[in-house]
């Protein structure tokens, strides 16, 4: 009968293992479920600040683009308000030319002042003229149209511009047009 006994306690003591480890949750379980509340607790704040962080990125590429255009609108706007007087000038100019027995070396020289007025414009906005005669002829600076024999100019320098160029704060924005020497005349 003993062995019955024990054999009946040990099935019942097997069915109740189970039993106690269902109603009672191992001590394990708690922390671990402490620890994904707050993994998902932190996967939403930090979604959070990427949704925002990709929304501020956002704005910010639109007002960048927004003020990239209106300062393409608006640059201009300095340099025009210089020009103003030298239109002006210009129109008085033309207004003085218009005249009965207009003097045309007055007139000329007019003309001499306001081209005068309007390089000193352009060279305040960073315009430069490259006016290379007599030096030596510089490929990234000039634009070589022909060959001349000169005595008096080295062979390789600049004899004659033909049209001035112009560079904008150290870019080269028009090339001289220059004849170039080809040393003295050979028999």
């Amino acid at each position: 009968m003993a062995a019955p006994e024990s054999a009946e306690t040990l099935s019942t003591q097997a069915n109740a293992a189970p039993d106690s480890a269902k109603a009672a949750p191992a001590p394990e379980a708690a922390p671990a479920a402490d620890a994904l509340t707050a993994a998902k607790k932190e996967a939403a704040e930090n979604y959070d600040r990427y949704v925002r962080s990709v929304a501020d990125l956002e704005n910010f590429r639109r007002r960048t683009v927004r003020e990239k255009d209106e300062l393409r609108q608006f640059a201009a706007g300095r340099v025009l308000e210089d020009l103003l007087p030298v239109l002006d000038n210009l129109a008085l100019g033309l207004t003085a030319a218009k005249q009965p027995g207009a003097d045309l070396k007055a007139l000329a020289g007019g003309v001499e002042l306001v081209l005068a007025q309007f390089k000193s414009v352009l060279a305040n906005q960073g315009l430069k003229e490259i006016q290379p005669a007599g030096q030596p002829f510089d490929a990234n600076q000039h634009e070589s149209i022909s060959a001349q024999p000169s005595a008096s100019v080295p062979e390789g320098s600049v004899v004659t511009v033909v049209r001035t160029g112009y560079s904008l704060n150290g870019r080269l924005l028009r090339p001289a047009a220059v004849v170039v020497s080809s040393g003295p005349a050979k028999a």
